[in-house]
């Protein structure tokens, strides 16, 4: 095990709590192993162990990334997960490489909806040049995980939003079966609609996506914004 993840496997293994754990298995369909350690508590004792041993310079931080995803708790996932988001500021190009081979493994909406709404979603908005390049290789691509970040990475992105691009994505994947497709659509659209309510509802109403997808699309709207509804 790499030094650094030594003492932080000390105090996962210290305090792990056994019923925790199976309730948090089972909740995930038991595709995961867990150390039953609750969020709040885990989150202090991350903030207590990055203010002991720092982060780890640029080039371990790759390295340890990966040891983490394949250790079998997911409590260690979720530790790269913060590593990487404090470590944004020496971020270079060379990340999203990262951000892309941890999408594909251990695969699930926890770890994926944070990589690609906190981390990827700055990653593009310091680095646009990519943004094509690799949205569009994740969207011809048939796995759905891709698909779903390249959906969501702009889904803090507000008025900043590139709907012109998030609408041609969102077409291309309109008629998938996929519920984690689906669910992204209506997500980010639904998310964009508290910043263009009338621009999020005449999309939705105009090009025919899955029940699911406008439902969650025109939630807001209808609850905030009635007029535009009755308008339409």
């Amino acid at each position: 095990m790499n030094s650094y993840i030594e003492p932080l496997n000390e105090i996962y293994c210290k305090n792990a709590n056994t019923d925790n754990a199976f309730w948090e298995k089972k909740y995930m369909r038991n595709q995961f192993e867990f150390f039953g350690i609750r969020t709040p508590i885990r989150a202090e004792f991350n903030k207590t162990f990055f203010k002991q041993y720092k982060l780890p310079v640029q080039n371990e931080i790759k390295n340890i990334v990966y040891e983490l995803w394949n250790l079998p708790q997911r409590e260690f996932q979720y530790f790269a997960l913060d590593l990487l988001f404090k470590s944004e500021k020496i971020w270079d190009k060379n990340f999203i490489e990262i951000f892309e081979n941890i999408i594909v493994q251990k695969s699930w909406w926890d770890t994926v909806d944070y990589i690609a709404a906190r981390l990827i979603g700055d990653y593009f908005l310091k680095y646009p040049e990519n943004i094509l390049k690799y949205t569009e290789k994740w969207m011809n691509s048939q796995n759905i995980w891709l698909q779903r970040s390249a959906l969501l990475f702009q889904l803090k992105y507000k008025k900043n939003t590139n709907f012109d691009l998030l609408t041609q994505y969102i077409i291309k994947l309109k008629e998938s079966n996929e519920f984690f497709i689906q669910k992204a659509i209506g997500w980010i659209l639904r998310e964009y609609s508290k910043v263009e309510p009338e621009k999020v509802w005449r999309f939705a109403s105009t090009v025919k996506l899955k029940p699911l997808s406008e439902r969650e699309a025109k939630r807001i709207i209808q609850k905030k914004f009635p007029a535009i509804a009755i308008e339409s």
